[in-house]
């Protein structure tokens, strides 16, 4: 027997029921490690590059395999949740993630553990979006807040606490570790799973794949995605690897949104969706969002090892207390906007969020620990306020069916987003680099191995001046957001 969902007599709004909590609880378990290990490999470049006898550019595709992976198996998610129901897909995520990193732990190989890791990012790609659609499906337009809230728990923590585990891991045992913690984890989420996700009720065993859609959309995300971890990791925007694949990309995407439109509702992802006025600018506003925040995770840890000389670990440290702020703030977020709607909440998340960055372009070489700790911190408070809030607004309005739908789009654009973030203000601090430090082409090691007693003060110069821009970024953020409607009914 289901039980009832109690309601606040109040508002008459439905609470956090059992069976929404049980949800909540698979998807946590099951979502957690794989986002971890976004971010968890990071810190073992060099190690693993030791154990191999291989070099940065062969190890850099343990960790861009496996984002490639995660892109390329995001739009594939609405689909398959049709045809195979939610549950069966989430099961078979966990079981490809287990396998995947069961296998890279044992890897002999650095074109064995690339191999693995890819198909570690193809059942981890689609856990997330998979969990929001369980969570959206059960949850309902006034629950929506807090039900995002749930699910945003491990982006949350990932470039917090991968980078801090990972160095953990390394300073104790075996780098294969970094892949075998993860099998006592999804052991637990696939018991959880089996006993408590309910069985495929809406499916539609006859929905057609969309396979133009597929060739257009998963390798142009692919190229997109690797172009920009191109620039991400050091090369300029003439280097010809990248101008081929983001070209490619661009052109591949663009292809896929015109037959998209032409299909409707029998696309990969139906783009009609960003006629509803919610969706589109809660999901735009998210991509713009993702862009300064997820660049600004990569520019403090830079500014601590290059200018301050820190170990990896500081600098994981550093960034420790973003994900502690948005934890304290995206609870109570997710239950104002199901009272209230998502427009000023978000609106005062990214106003934090610009506060703490135009914190960021008055520091210089001395600053302290504690004083970027703070900035962070408040960084992190508006974090909680924005991400899953939007999340919520995204899917006011959307019709039931067309939740996996919505759920694929979204993660799309977060996912680009994100890799948006990296590489252009990455592409910005070379820039700055150029301009401040007399004689650098942007090469950050060469910038902090040619030091001189005014190398600091230059290189603090170049990260400020690039703090301005994502500063500019999050400003134009606004735009977006301030069209979420209020509420929906």
């Amino acid at each position: 027997m289901t039980a009832v969902p109690t309601r606040d007599p109040a508002t008459g709004r439905r609470g956090i029921d059992p069976e929404l909590r049980r949800l909540a609880i698979v998807v946590l378990l099951g979502s957690i490690m794989t986002i971890l290990d976004t971010t968890i490999v990071n810190v073992a470049v060099t190690t693993l590059g030791k154990d191999f006898d291989a070099s940065l550019s062969s190890i850099q595709w343990v960790m861009t395999g496996y984002t490639l992976a995660l892109s390329m198996a995001i739009p594939l998610t609405g689909w398959s949740v049709r045809r195979f129901g939610a549950r069966t897909m989430w099961l078979t995520s966990l079981v490809l993630f287990i396998s995947g990193s069961l296998l890279c732990g044992l890897a002999w190989s650095v074109p064995a553990l690339i191999a693995f890791r890819i198909l570690q990012g193809v059942g981890g790609g689609m856990l997330m979006p998979i969990g929001q659609t369980v969570l959206a499906r059960a949850a309902g337009p006034d629950r929506m807040g807090r039900a995002m809230t749930i699910v945003s728990v491990p982006a949350m923590l990932a470039p917090v606490l991968g980078p801090l585990l990972g160095g953990v891991i390394l300073d104790s045992v075996s780098w294969r570790w970094l892949f075998f913690i993860n099998l006592p984890f999804c052991a637990l989420a696939l018991t959880a799973a089996l006993r408590m996700m309910p069985r495929d009720a809406e499916r539609d065993p006859g929905a057609p794949l969309d396979l133009l859609g597929m060739l257009l959309l998963c390798p142009g995300l692919a190229a997109l995605v690797y172009g920009l971890a191109r620039t991400g990791a050091g090369a300029g925007l003439s280097d010809p690897r990248f101008l081929t694949a983001f070209g490619a990309g661009a052109v591949l995407v663009a292809a896929f949104a015109a037959h998209a439109l032409r299909k409707g509702a029998g696309a990969l992802i139906d783009v009609r969706l960003l006629r509803d006025r919610s969706f589109a600018a809660a999901t735009g506003g998210l991509f713009v969002y993702c862009v300064p925040v997820f660049g600004l995770t990569v520019l403090l840890p830079l500014f601590s090892q290059v200018v301050r000389g820190e170990s990896p670990m500081a600098a994981g440290w550093l960034i420790s207390p973003l994900g502690l702020g948005a934890m304290l703030t995206m609870t109570v977020a997710g239950r104002v906007t199901d009272r209230y709607g998502a427009r000023w909440i978000a609106v005062g998340g990214v106003a934090l969020v610009l506060a703490g960055t135009l914190a960021l372009t008055r520091i210089d070489p001395s600053t302290g620990r504690l004083v970027l700790m703070a900035v962070m911190l408040v960084i992190g408070l508006g974090h909680g306020a924005v991400s899953p809030v939007l999340m919520a607004a995204a899917y006011q309005g959307i019709p039931r069916e067309s939740v996996p739908a919505a759920t694929t789009g979204a993660g799309v654009l977060v996912r680009v987003g994100s890799s948006f973030g990296t590489a252009i203000l990455t592409i910005v601090l070379q820039i700055m680099i150029r301009g401040h430090v007399p004689g650098a082409t942007g090469n950050l090691r060469e910038a902090a191995a040619h030091r001189t007693a005014r190398t600091p003060v230059q290189l603090t110069s170049a990260f400020t001046g690039t703090f301005w821009w994502a500063a500019v970024l999050l400003a134009v953020t606004l735009v977006p957001v301030l069209l979420v409607p209020r509420r929906r009914g």
